[in-house]
């Protein structure tokens, strides 16, 4: 079966700011203040909590990993209380995913995100009924760029891996898929814009409206 496999911020939603908002809120347990803006560090934001952290932590010029692993569950904790506050779903995300399942499309997740907080936060956003499968950053012992949760997300769906593409907005989901040997797409609404046709897709996409005919040709 056809298979699309998604990553989840940055592609299906926008999640920057309660990335950052958690972040921000480890910080002031802290007593080091707001470190980080939500506009200007959003890309910061989807590359993950540690990369916040670090960044934050050399703003504030202290802070090795040794720091970030030590804030790195206080940040989850705050996020996990506040997952759905500022995050949007992305324009024409819900009727670009309604279309796929009608016409046929197995569909999937695979996210660096963990997955208890993927979970919640597609059943908040009333997504995770779509989805026949869910691969978190902790799901296996490894995570994307590897390409063994994109496997498991593919078979968790019960789609076929010659049959399937992956839509992400980073440089780490173009790898994911060049390790599975499948094809890509990037998202341009992104905070890096159109600045991911650098990376060589098979595809880009700069609005869900365009969703069904890029699949179409991807993978049929």
């Amino acid at each position: 079966m056809r298979t699309v496999i998604f990553d989840l911020d940055g592609t299906l939603a926008d999640t920057s700011g309660d990335l950052v908002a958690a972040a921000n809120a480890c910080f002031g347990d802290l007593g080091l203040g707001d470190l980080l803006d939500p506009a200007a560090d959003a890309a910061t934001a989807f590359r993950g909590g540690r990369a916040m952290l670090r960044l934050g932590f050399s703003r504030a010029g202290q802070g090795g990993e040794a720091e970030v692993d030590r804030a790195f569950p206080r940040l989850l904790d705050h996020y996990a209380a506040h997952i759905d506050v500022h995050t949007k779903v992305y324009p024409g995300a819900v009727e670009a995913l309604e279309g796929l399942r009608r016409a046929g499309y197995l569909l999937a997740v695979c996210t660096n995100k963990p997955e208890g907080l993927a979970e919640t936060l597609l059943s908040r956003l009333d997504l995770r009924g779509y989805f026949g499968a869910v691969i978190g950053a902790d799901t296996l012992p490894t995570r994307k760029p590897d390409a063994a949760p994109y496997r498991a997300a593919v078979a968790g769906a019960g789609g076929e891996l010659a049959r399937s593409y992956l839509l992400g907005d980073t440089e780490t989901d173009r790898e994911t898929a060049r390790a599975a040997g499948v094809p890509s797409a990037l998202v341009t609404f992104g905070p890096s814009g159109r600045g991911v046709e650098a990376l060589l897709p098979e595809g880009l996409l700069d609005h869900y409206d365009d969703l069904a005919g890029l699949t179409r040709r991807l993978i049929g």
